[in-house]
């Protein structure tokens, strides 16, 4: 059983949802941060998450798990229309070299698959360093299961997470 932010035409209020329980929704609860769950079913690109989320593309965050060394990881929330920024990652960190972990890596270190990773409910409690442009707004996460997100105040996330907050990344590339 999970508690749920729902809103509606009658506003917004929390419900307790059977079969809804997941690490990530357990510790959003925990913490006590209000969000809202959004089940949109597969998406294909970040474009069609935004289209399903109801959100314009900046506010489909991804996080993106960084190697920085043997067992030493960390989770970087970007905005879905940016990139890492490498240079400035590592300068920020201090160190010469990161790298990104494959698929199954990436799962050993947080307990989820690509494309549902979160740092609410991580096998692991790594660091988090959110870019700046996440501030003031309200965002959509991964929720540990695909098709499922959630949506919270980023001020109120990057708080409760404890993140770096910092410019970290660049413009996506144009295609």
């Amino acid at each position: 059983m999970s508690t749920v932010a729902i809103s509606g035409p009658l506003g917004s209020h929390r419900v307790t949802v059977a079969g809804m329980s997941s690490p990530a929704i357990a510790a959003l609860d925990a913490a006590g941060l209000p969000y809202r769950v959004i089940r949109h079913g597969p998406v294909r690109s970040l474009a069609e998450a935004a289209t399903a989320r109801g959100v314009a593309v900046p506010d489909v965050v991804k996080t993106i798990v960084v190697r920085r060394g043997e067992d030493d990881h960390l989770f970087v929330l970007t905005p879905g229309d940016r990139v890492i920024s490498w240079p400035k990652l590592r300068n920020l960190l201090g160190v010469s070299r990161l790298s990104m972990p494959d698929a199954e890596a990436a799962r050993a270190a947080t307990g989820y698959e690509r494309g549902t990773i979160t740092p609410f409910g991580s096998t692991t409690a790594w660091p988090v360093v959110a870019d700046e442009r996440l501030r003031g707004r309200e965002i959509t996460l991964g929720a540990g299961e695909h098709g499922v997100a959630v949506a919270v105040d980023a001020d109120a996330a990057i708080g409760t997470l404890g993140a770096t907050v910092a410019d970290v990344t660049d413009p996506e590339p144009a295609r």
